[in-house]
């Protein structure tokens, strides 16, 4: 998941920044973040970037959060927006923009980690494939069938389990928030990212798909790929 988080305080960015480690630490589900000290900033980003989710503080100077969050609805109606405030008095306003929550400050983790947990959860089930543009065609890959994704300049190359391959032309970190929101998808290198169900065979410089292929595995990201990848097999043999 890609989050953005604006508050016009540092100390307050701070916070939320370490709160957002530890439940990234606590349930290994890879995030990215970007925090901003003022709403222009964020929009201006916005508009570039492709945020799932969205934690604004209320009151800030020029541009406020309720504003903001009207801003991004009018470029983007899937993110999720939450606010972050001291004062209950603009919760009303929160439902006009579909805000998935309103939280009152002081942020703690007993305040923030459910919402995120919901979240989470709530990205897994809504979404059970992949929508790719090939072309004029648009194809849906269910991620069971997807084995690996390779990225080559600007194209991506979408490898199935039966040995397919759909090509698009764009950039993986396009795709990477959905890939990287589920368990058995992880990045083994900045060129690939592989559902590790289908992986026969790990070693520190490279995998073995069950379909025969041989991908390279960064010596950077292989001690915790290695840890992620055990979770992963123990997870999904007690399930």
């Amino acid at each position: 998941m890609y989050i953005a988080v604006c508050d016009d305080q540092e100390q307050e960015l701070s916070v939320l920044n370490t709160l957002l480690r530890q439940w990234q630490d606590e349930t290994h589900t890879p995030l990215r973040m970007q925090t901003f000290r003022s709403a222009v900033e964020m929009l201006n980003a916005a508009r570039k970037e492709r945020f799932s989710l969205y934690l604004l503080d209320v009151m800030m100077p020029g541009i406020d959060g309720i504003a903001a969050a009207r801003e991004i609805r009018s470029f983007d109606e899937t993110a999720e927006i939450v606010f972050l405030t001291s004062s209950p008095g603009f919760a009303y306003e929160s439902y006009g923009v579909r805000a998935m929550d309103y939280l009152l400050k002081p942020i703690s983790a007993g305040l923030l980690f459910p919402v995120l947990d919901r979240f989470s959860l709530r990205r897994q089930q809504s979404v059970d494939a992949l929508t790719l543009k090939c072309g004029a065609t648009i194809v849906r890959i269910p991620f069971s069938q997807l084995s690996f994704v390779e990225v080559m300049s600007k194209h991506l190359y979408f490898n199935l389990i039966d040995g397919t391959t759909k090509e698009v032309t764009g950039s993986l970190k396009e795709y990477e928030d959905l890939l990287l929101c589920r368990p058995e998808f992880m990045r083994i290198h900045r060129s690939y990212i592989v559902n590790m169900l289908q992986v026969a065979e790990l070693s520190p410089s490279c995998i073995h798909t069950f379909s025969g292929r041989e991908l390279p595995v960064s010596r950077r990201l292989y001690p915790q790929l290695q840890k992620d990848y055990m979770n992963l097999l123990f997870a999904e043999r007690e399930g």
